[in-house]
């Protein structure tokens, strides 16, 4: 076997205009029944994506469906799991921490229409919807030419797209869950106020790149805690890479502006030693910021979901 990006979903740079991340927790109340809405909800999901682009093709529809350890321990307790999957725990350090929270299924829909990400999910709660609750639903959008919230371009070290296969797709190192794909889903709360007082030339040391150009600091010129320093994974000496973006979320009237990061990796090791390090280091943006969730899921193939649909899991 090898990996094959077209049996793998959506797990690229590939932001959107108009952006939806969900998640839900099962019932829990019949397995049974949870476990048959799941294989519909499934099916559907496929059959939707493929709907929705053909009726709505300028839209340039991308979805990515996950479960958590929790949800793949009830939903298919004698199947084989992913190497790392794993249910995600609170990141403590001194300071700050990365806290955990709960969820069962992730989904992050984006497109170029608020209308299609509308349609997407209001047809795939109609398959879901009554086995599980809502936890968390959050609305990005795209801020200009894809700056994050805090006015820096976001996703500037992530790999060119022939190369992303490498650092967010699952090998041969797993060949039963190949193409499949490691999701971590975070979502922050800053205080505008705090980093809107900073000067330009404070902030541009705080994330490590000129605001305005992209251009990164030289090192000597960013701050120790800089957050492309802070958030470098270096394992047995090599940096490391997976594919992340910064979703801007924001009700400016209640002052409730954030950025939901959705980081997909080939191996889950990466993401939690970037985490890890961002914790430790006292990453900069930590210090204006409010972690508010965080859980990992995991993002099977298309083959994957099929067998999810077909029963071989149960």
């Amino acid at each position: 076997m090898s990996v094959d990006p077209s049996k793998a979903q959506d797990v690229w740079k590939d932001a959107g205009k108009e952006v939806q991340f969900t998640v839900l927790e099962l019932n829990r109340k019949d397995r049974d029944k949870e476990l048959a809405a799941v294989k519909e909800f499934v099916d559907r999901f496929q059959a939707i994506t493929r709907s929705l682009r053909i009726r709505a093709q300028e839209s340039d529809l991308h979805v990515a469906l996950g479960f958590s350890n929790a949800a793949w321990d009830y939903l298919f307790p004698n199947a084989d799991k992913p190497k790392e999957l794993e249910t995600y725990q609170t990141i403590k350090g001194d300071k700050y921490e990365m806290p955990a929270t709960k969820g069962d299924i992730f989904m992050h829909v984006r497109a170029n229409d608020r209308a299609t990400v509308y349609e997407f999910m209001r047809q795939i709660m109609m398959f879901i919807g009554d086995v599980t609750t809502t936890l968390d639903e959050t609305h990005g959008f795209r801020y200009f030419e894809g700056r994050s919230i805090i006015g820096f371009i976001d996703g500037t070290e992530n790999p060119e797209i022939d190369e992303a296969k490498d650092y967010a797709i699952i090998g041969d190192e797993d060949p039963e869950f190949e193409n499949g794909s490691y999701a971590f889903a975070q979502k922050w709360h800053h205080d505008m106020d705090i980093w809107n007082a900073l000067s330009t030339e404070t902030q541009e040391k705080a994330v490590g790149r000129k605001k305005f150009s992209d251009l990164e600091l030289f090192d000597k010129d960013k701050f120790k805690n800089s957050h492309n320093v802070a958030s470098q994974a270096k394992i047995n000496g090599v940096t490391q890479n997976i594919v992340r973006m910064n979703v801007p979320f924001s009700e400016p009237a209640e002052k409730t502006t954030g950025t939901y990061f959705i980081g997909y990796a080939r191996h889950w090791n990466v993401t939690k030693t970037m985490l890890t390090n961002m914790v430790n280091k006292h990453d900069y943006l930590l210090s204006f910021s409010k972690i508010l969730t965080g859980q990992l899921f995991f993002i099977p193939s298309k083959t994957v979901l099929a067998k999810i649909t077909d029963g071989d899991f149960d």
